[in-house]
C-alpha cells in the first residue's frame, strides 16, 4: 500500500473503530474479492465490535492498494459517509498491471478469466464450505486434459451454482488446467427451442472477437458443430460450465470431446454421454449451524448473540439456502421481527403449489409471501408484473425497459431492489444484465396472481405494441430472441385472439422469425394456440400450417428465399396466397412470378422435414404415432414430433451410416444398427444408450423389435448372412439363425411375433421360427424370375425387402421390378404384379387395412398399389432423389417417405389415394402465339396433350399410342403436330381432331428430337444415331444427312434452308437441307459437343462441350474468334443476349459465366452463394438459359428455376420448383411467361407479375 494511503488510515483509526459495524463492509470487501474467507473469520472471532474494526484495520494495513480503494468505497455504500470523507484524499492512484491480490489464489488474470467467461459473482452474503469447494477442484484436477464431465449435483437452492463459482475463483487451477479460460451457460428446463437459443447466444459471445460475423446456427445440429469448432480451434484446454441441466438430451448438444462441469438435480444425468465422469454431492440441506451462520451475516451478529427464534427459524426453512436468504434478508431491514417472522412462517396456511417434491414448497411459499409483503406499494406491482415471465428464461433489462416505459437506469435500480431481497436472480456478466426468477418463485407468483395473469400478459403485448410501433425487433438489439419466442406466448396469455392472428398470420413475422430459428418452433405454436387461432375459423391456420409444413425445409436453407415467392406458389384460395399477392403487387424494385397453372396440383403430402444433413435410409413412426425416428448417411438417429418436425432428440449414434431404426411396442426404446457392424438400443426420451451389441461381423442391414409388449426382443440381420435374435435383458445374442448364403437385407417379425421373416441377396426368403431360431420354409424368388427359354434369369435376384400381412396369412416380398405376394403355410403364389422394366423396388410396406401396399422407387417417387385387384392407386411425387423407405403408420391414416434429398414426408393415406396420375415428360413444346401459350405436352407416356398455358385446360388428346413417346413439337400455325417414339416411329397429326396424318417407321432406336421448318411442310429429326432426317411429310420423301460419327446431340434449324447439327464426336456441320450436303465441318472440341447457339445478326455461333470449355465461331471464315475457359465443369448450355454483345454459358457445377462476345472476356460469374453442405446454389447442372429482349436479365434452368442482373451478375429471384432436374426452358418473346417440366412431371406455366 503506498505510505500516504496507510498513513492515512492510520491518522482515522480511531473515528474508524469506534463507528463502523464490520459484516456489511466485510461483504463488499469480499465481493471485490480484497479479502479472505480465513480473514474474514478472524475479524468474526473478536468479542466487541471495535475490537473487529480494530483487527480488520489491521488487515487492510497489510494489503495493497486495492484494498484501500473497496474499503472507502464500502464506507461510502454502507452510508458512513463522514468516514468516508476522512480517507479520500488518501486514495491511491489506479495502476495497471497483472499483479496477485490479497485473495489466496486470486489475481487479476483469474478475474479477467471469470469475467470473460460469465462466471456469477459471490452474494453479498456467503459462507464459506471448504470442503464442497476442494471436493469441486479435486475432480477438475483429475480431469486434466482429457475431455470428461464433472457434475455437481443435489436439490435446487442447496448452493451448487455459488460453490462451483466459488472453486474456479483459483489461479492454479486456471492457469495450469484450464488456460483456455472458462464458459460458463446457465441452462434450465428447456425445449428444443430455448436450448437452441441458448447454444446461439453461446456460439455469439465466443465469436465475439472474430472477423468474420457468422449468423446464429439454424439447428442444434449446426450449432453443435460450431461449438465444437470453436472450443477445438480458438478455445482448446477450456472448461464449458453448464449450470441446472434438467434433462440428459440437453448434454448432446455439449457432447463434443471437451472438459464440461454441470450442476443438475439429477445424479444420473451423465449416463447418456461419453468420456470421463467424476460427481460431487451437494448436500440437499445446509447443517443448522450454516443456517444459523447465514443468518448472524445478515443481521451482522455474532451466533452467539443470535435471538433463541433464530434456531426455530432455520428449523423452519429446513436447511434451504434460498429459504434462509430470503428471511435473512428481512430481518437485515427489520432487526426487530424475529418473532414475528418466525409466527408468519409457523402458522400462515400458503397453498401448495404442486405436491411430492423435492423442493421443500411450503417454506419457500410462506418466506416468499413475507418477503412480497414487505416491498412497498410502488414496488410490489413491479412484481407482480414478473408474474408472467417464461420459466427458465433469463430476460434482457431492454424488455422490461419496454414493459415499464423506463430508462435501463431505473430498470436496475427496481430490480436490484428485488435482487438484494433474494426476491429475483440477475446475470451480470456481458455487456447487459440479464435478470430470472427461481422456478419455484415463478410457480408462487403464478398462483397468487392468477386472476389478474390474463391483464398482466396483455399489458405486455401492449407495451411491445406502443414501442415498436409497426416495426420489428432486429437481431442486433438484445430484446430480439425474447420477443421472437415468446410474443406469441404473451399474446395467448392475454386471450388477444385478433392480435395473435395477426402476429401468427403475418409473412414477416414468419420470414423474421425461421430465418433466426427454423420453422419447427412456429409450427408448434400453431398446434398449441389452435384454440385461439381458430376461434373464428379454422382454415386461414391450417393455410398458414401447410405452408410452413410444406417449405419448411426451404425456410431453414442459406441464402433465405424470398417468403413472397414462396406464398405465390400456394393455392389461390390460401390465405397466404392472398397475402403474398397483395405484398408482391406494393413491392418496387422486385419482380414476382405467378404460377398460372398450379390449380390442377394439390400437394398430398402434409410436413416435409429436413433432419438430417444427408441421405435419410430410414425412418419409422412410434405406435401412438406422435413420433418419428429416422436414420441416415450423416450417422446420427433423430427423433421428432409427427405433427409439427419439431426435434425431441438428436443421438450422434454410430461411426459410419445408420442403415435402419426401429421403435420398440411401447415406444420406451429405439434400436438402430449400422455400417460399423453395431447394434445399440437407445431410451427413446433421454437418448440413453442402454446397449451395444458387437456380435455381427459386417455391416448390419435392418433392425426391427418384436409387436407384442412385455418382452423385449430385436431381430437383426447382416452382410455376414446371420440374422440373430437379441433379448435386451440380456447383454449377448439369444439365437443366431444360420441358413442364408450372401448377405441378409431385411428382416420382420411376424403381427403375433411366432415368426421372423428374412431376404437375402442369394435370391431367396426364409421364415424362421421366433423362439427355436429352426428354419421352416424357404421360397426360391429366384425361380419366379425367368427369360424366355424359361431360364432363370443370369442377373442375381436380390431380395430387398419383406412385409406381413395383419393376420400374418401372407407375406409381401419385392424383388427387382416385382411385387410377389404369398401363402404363408403353403409358400404358394397368390399373386404378383410387375411395377416397371426400369425400376428395382427399395422398400415395401403393408397397410395395416391388408389392401393397400406402398413401394419405395429410386426414380424419387412412391407408388401405392391395390394388391386384391393389382392396380396402381397413387403414384407420390415429391422427392427429389432416390426413395430409400415407406412406412405406414400403425392405424395406416399416414405415412412416410425417407430420401436422398435429406428430407421426410408424411403424406395422408386417404388423400392420395384420391389424387389422379398425371405426368408429364420434360420433353414438350412451346408456341406463344397472340398472347396464348400452348404447349403440347407427353402425357403418361402414351398419350400427346395439347394443353392452353393461360387456361390450364386440355385443347386435345390423342389415343394412346402404342409405343411410348419420347419427343414433340408443333408447327408455328398451330395447325400440325408431330411426335417420335422409343420404337424409332414418327407421326404427324393434325392439331384440330388429334388425327394422325402421316406416319414413319424411321429409325431402329428411340427419336430424340423433332422440328417443323417455317412452311410445316418438312420434318427434321434426330434419334440415338449420327443421321439428321429431313422428311417432306407432305411429299413423303426423306432427305439424309449422313456425315457425323457419332449420335447427334440436337440441331438447330437455320434460315435459307440450312440447318445446324452438333454431335457427340466433338463436331459441329451445317447442312443445306434441300439437297443433304455439308457446307461447312468445324472440328469444335475434344469431347461431346452439348449445346450450340446463333448469334442474333447470324454471323456467329457457339459450342459447348463436356471438355468443360465454351467456343465462339465465325460461320463466315469458319473459325474459332474466342476459346472461353473457366468453367470447373461440363458446360452444358449458352445463349446470345439478343444486343448481340453476350454470351452465357452454364456449367454441370450450377455456374454461369457471361462473356463478352467482342473481346472473349469474362463479365460476371453469377452463383457461387453456396447453401448448406456445399450444394450449388443451382440445385445442380445449369440446363438451360434465356435472356430477356432488353439483354439486362436472364433467365437459367437447372434444380429449379433463376432470374439474373445481367449488369452485376447477381440473383434476382428464385422460383423452386416441386420437383427438380429442369431440362429446359421456353421463355415467351417478351419475357413474361415461361415454361417448364420438372422431373416429378409437373407443368408450370410462369408469368412476371
Amino acid at each position: 500500500m503506498d505510505v500516504k494511503s496507510r498513513n492515512y488510515l492510520l491518522m482515522n483509526r480511531q473515528a474508524l473503530e469506534r463507528d463502523i459495524k464490520t459484516s456489511y463492509i466485510m461483504d463488499h470487501m469480499i465481493s471485490d474479492e480484497v479479502l479472505t474467507l480465513q480473514e474474514e473469520e478472524r475479524v468474526k472471532q473478536q468479542n466487541t465490535q471495535k475490537e473487529r474494526a480494530a483487527m480488520l484495520i489491521n488487515i487492510i494495513l497489510t494489503k495493497d492498494n486495492n484494498s484501500y480503494r473497496s474499503f472507502y468505497n464500502a464506507l461510502l455504500h454502507e452510508g458512513y459517509r463522514d468516514l468516508a470523507a476522512l480517507l479520500q484524499d488518501g486514495i491511491p492512484a489506479v495502476s495497471s498491471g497483472n499483479r496477485k491480490s490479497s485473495m489466496d489464489g486470486m489475481t487479476s488474470y483469474v478475474k479477467t478469466i471469470l469475467c470473460e467467461g460469465g462466471v456469477p459473482q459471490r452474494p453479498v452474503v456467503f459462507v464459506t464450505r471448504p470442503k464442497l469447494v476442494d471436493a469441486i477442484k479435486q475432480k477438475l484436477y483429475c480431469l486434466g486434459s482429457d475431455p470428461g464431465w464433472v457434475t455437481v449435483y443435489g436439490m435446487a437452492g442447496c448452493g451448487k451454482t455459488v460453490l462451483t463459482a466459488e472453486a474456479l475463483r483459483d489461479h492454479k487451477l486456471l492457469e495450469v488446467y484450464f488456460p483456455g479460460g472458462v464458459h460458463w451457460i446457465s441452462v434450465g428446463k428447456q425445449d428444443k427451442a430455448g436450448l437452441l437459443i441458448k447454444l446461439q447466444n453461446l456460439c455469439s459471445r465466443l465469436e465475439h472477437d472474430s472477423t468474420l460475423s457468422q449468423r446464429p446456427p439454424l439447428n442444434i445440429e449446426e450449432a453443435k458443430d460450431r461449438l465444437r469448432l470453436l472450443m477445438l480451434r480458438k478455445y482448446p484446454r477450456s472448461l464449458l460450465i453448464l449450470d441446472d441441466i434438467w434433462d440428459s438430451w440437453v448434454l448432446k448438444a455439449f457432447d463434443n470431446q471437451c472438459q464440461v462441469l454441470i450442476t443438475s438435480r439429477d445424479r444420473s444425468i451423465t449416463d447418456a454421454v461419453s468420456g470421463n465422469k467424476y460427481e460431487v454431492h451437494v448436500e440437499s440441506g445446509l447443517a443448522h449451524e450454516k443456517g444459523l451462520e447465514i443468518l448472524s451475516l445478515f443481521v451482522n451478529m455474532k451466533i452467539s448473540e443470535l435471538p433463541e427464534q433464530a434456531n426455530c427459524i432455520v428449523r423452519e426453512c429446513k436447511g434451504s439456502p434460498l429459504v434462509i436468504s430470503l428471511i435473512g434478508a428481512l430481518l437485515r431491514d427489520f432487526p426487530s421481527r424475529w418473532e414475528y417472522y418466525l409466527r408468519q412462517l409457523q402458522n400462515k396456511q400458503f397453498k401448495r403449489i404442486r405436491k411430492s417434491s423435492s423442493y421443500d414448497y411450503e417454506a419457500l411459499d410462506e418466506a416468499m409471501s413475507i418477503s412480497v409483503d414487505q416491498l412497498n406499494d410502488n414496488y410490489k406491482d413491479y412484481y407482480k408484473d414478473l408474474s408472467i415471465l417464461p420459466k427458465d428464461v433469463k430476460v434482457p433489462t431492454k424488455v422490461l425497459c419496454i414493459l415499464w416505459d423506463m430508462e435501463t437506469e431505473e430498470v436496475e435500480d427496481i430490480l436490484q431492489e428485488f435482487v438484494n431481497k433474494s426476491l429475483l436472480f440477475c446475470d451480470r456478466n456481458g455487456k447487459s444484465f440479464h435478470y430470472y426468477l427461481h422456478d419455484l418463485q415463478l410457480d408462487f407468483l403464478t398462483e397468487k396472481n392468477r386472476n389478474q395473469l390474463q391483464e398482466l400478459h396483455k399489458n405486455i403485448v401492449n407495451q411491445y405494441k406502443k414501442y415498436y410501433k409497426l416495426n420489428m425487433p432486429v437481431p442486433s438489439q438484445e430484446d430480439c430472441m425474447y420477443w421472437y419466442n415468446f410474443l406469441a406466448y404473451h399474446m395467448a396469455g392475454a386471450n388477444m385472439q385478433q392480435e395473435l392472428r395477426d402476429l401468427m398470420f403475418s409473412l414477416d413475422w414468419i420470414k423474421a422469425k425461421t430465418e433466426l430459428v427454423g420453422p419447427a418452433h412456429l409450427i408448434h405454436e400453431y398446434v398449441e394456440y389452435s384454440s385461439i387461432l381458430d376461434q373464428k375459423d379454422g382454415t386461414v391456420r391450417e393455410n398458414f400450417q401447410e405452408f410452413l409444413s410444406l417449405n419448411g425445409h426451404l425456410l431453414g436453407r442459406q441464402p433465405f428465399p424470398d417468403i413472397i415467392q414462396l406464398g405465390l406458389c400456394q393455392p389461390e384460395t390460401s390465405e397466404v396466397y392472398q397475402q403474398a399477392k397483395l405484398r408482391a403487387q406494393r413491392e418496387t424494385g422486385t419482380f414476382y412470378l405467378e404460377w398460372i397453372n398450379k390449380k390442377s396440383l394439390k400437394n398430398l403430402y402434409r410436413l416435409v422435414v429436413r433432419p438430417h444433413r444427408d441421405a435419410v435410409y430410414h425412418a419409422c413412426f412410434s405406435k401412438d404415432r406422435q413420433r418419428i425416428a429416422s436414420c441416415g448417411a450423416d450417422k446420427t438417429l433423430q427423433v421428432f414430433k409427427t405433427e409439427s418436425g419439431e426435434r425431441l432428440l438428436e443421438i450422434n449414434a454410430h461411426d459410419d451410416e445408420v442403415l435402419c431404426c426401429a421403435f420398440s411396442a411401447d415406444g420406451e426404446y429405439v434400436a438402430t444398427c449400422s455400417a460399423d457392424k453395431k447394434v445399440k438400443i437407445w431410451n427413446s426420451r433421454t437418448g440413453q444408450c442402454r446397449c451395444v451389441y458387437e456380435e455381427h461381423s459386417e455391416q448390419v442391414n435392418c433392425c426391427q423389435f418384436n409387436n407384442g409388449s412385455g418382452q423385449y426382443l430385436l431381430a437383426t440381420c447382416s452382410n455376414d448372412t446371420f440374422i440373430k435374435l437379441w433379448d435386451l435383458n440380456k447383454t449377448y445374442c439369444r439365437n443366431t439363425m444360420i441358413g442364408h448364403e450372401n448377405s441378409v437385407n431385411h428382416c420382420r417379425f411376424s403381427p403375433n411375433d411366432e415368426y421372423v421373416a428374412s431376404c437375402s441377396t442369394d435370391g431367396t426368403v426364409k421364415l424362421w421360427e421366433a423362439r427355436s431360431a429352426n428354419e421352416l420354409k424357404s421360397i426360391e424368388i429366384k425361380d419366379f424370375f425367368k427369360n424366355a427359354d424359361e431360364q432363370p434369369d443370369d442377373v442375381e435376384v436380390l431380395v430387398k425387402c419383406c412385409s406381413w400381412s395383419r393376420n400374418g396369412d401372407m407375406i409381401l416380398v419385392v424383388a427387382k421390378n416385382k411385387l410377389l405376394l404369398f401363402d404363408v403355410k403353403t409358400c404358394n403364389l397368390l399373386s404378383q404384379v410387375s411395377v416397371s422394366h426400369h425400376s428395382t423396388i427399395q422398400y415395401c410396406d403393408f397397410c395395416p387395412g391388408d389392401e393397400l401396399v406402398a413401394i419405395a422407387l429410386p426414380h424419387c417417387s412412391v407408388e401405392l398399389w391395390n394388391i386384391k385387384t393389382l392396380s396402381k392407386v397413387a403414384y407420390c411425387r415429391g422427392h427429389m432423389s432416390w426413395v430409400h423407405c415407406v412406412m405406414f403408420s400403425p392405424d395406416g391414416s399416414l405415412f412416410l417417405t425417407s430420401s436422398d434429398d435429406q428430407t421426410i414426408r408424411i403424406w395422408e393415406t386417404k388423400k392420395v389415394c384420391k389424387s389422379s396420375d398425371a405426368v408429364l415428360k420434360s420433353e414438350l413444346d412451346v408456341v406463344f402465339h397472340n398472347g396464348e401459350v400452348m404447349i403440347l405436352a407427353i402425357y403418361n407416356q402414351k398419350h400427346l396433350q395439347l394443353v392452353s398455358g393461360n387456361t390450364d385446360s386440355v385443347i386435345m388428346q390423342t389415343a394412346s399410342q402404342e409405343a411410348p413417346i419420347s419427343c414433340c413439337c408443333l408447327s408455328e400455325d398451330l395447325k400440325f403436330a408431330a411426335f417420335g417414339q422409343e420404337s424409332g416411329t414418327i407421326k404427324v397429326l393434325q392439331l384440330l381432331d388429334g388425327k394422325v396424318l402421316k406416319s414413319r417407321e424411321a429409325y431402329r432406336t428411340s427419336v430424340q428430337h423433332c422440328r417443323f421448318t417455317s412452311d410445316c411442310r418438312t420434318l427434321v429429326s434426330s434419334a440415338h444415331d449420327s443421321v439428321v432426317q429431313v422428311w417432306n411429310w407432305h411429299l413423303n420423301e426423306c432427305v439424309f444427312l449422313r456425315g457425323h460419327k457419332e449420335a447427334i446431340k440436337d440441331f438447330r434449324l437455320l434460315e435459307n434452308s440450312k440447318l445446324l447439327s452438333w454431335s457427340f464426336d466433338g463436331t459441329v456441320k451445317v447442312w443445306n437441307v434441300a439437297t443433304g450436303d455439308a457446307e461447312k465441318d468445324f472440328a469444335c472440341h475434344g469431347g461431346a459437343v452439348l449445346s450450340c447457339a446463333v448469334s442474333p445478326d447470324g454471323s456467329k455461333f457457339s459450342s459447348t462441350s463436356a471438355d468443360k470449355t465454351a467456343k465462339i465461331w465465325s460461320f463466315e471464315s469458319s473459325s474459332v474468334l474466342h476459346e472461353l475457359k473457366g468453367h470447373e465443369a461440363c458446360v452444358r448450355c449458352c445463349a446470345f443476349a439478343p444486343n448481340n454483345k453476350l454470351l452465357a454459358t452454364g456449367d454441370d457445377k450450377g455456374e454461369i459465366r457471361i462473356w463478352d462476345i467482342l473481346t472473349g472476356a469474362l463479365l460476371h460469374l453469377c452463383s457461387p452463394v453456396t447453401v448448406d453442405e456445399g450444394e450449388p446454389t443451382h440445385g445442380g447442372w445449369v440446363t438451360d438459359l434465356s435472356f430477356s429482349p432488353d439483354s439486362k436479365m436472364l433467365v437459367s434452368s437447372g434444380g429449379y428455376l433463376k432470374w439474373w442482373d445481367v449488369t452485376t451478375g447477381e440473383s434476382l429471384q428464385t422460383f423452386y420448383t416441386n420437383g427438380t432436374n429442369l431440362k429446359s426452358i421456353h421463355v415467351s418473346p417478351n419475357f413474361k411467361v415461361c415454361v417448364t417440366v420438372d422431373n416429378l412431371g409437373i407443368l408450370y406455366v410462369l408469368q412476371k407479375m
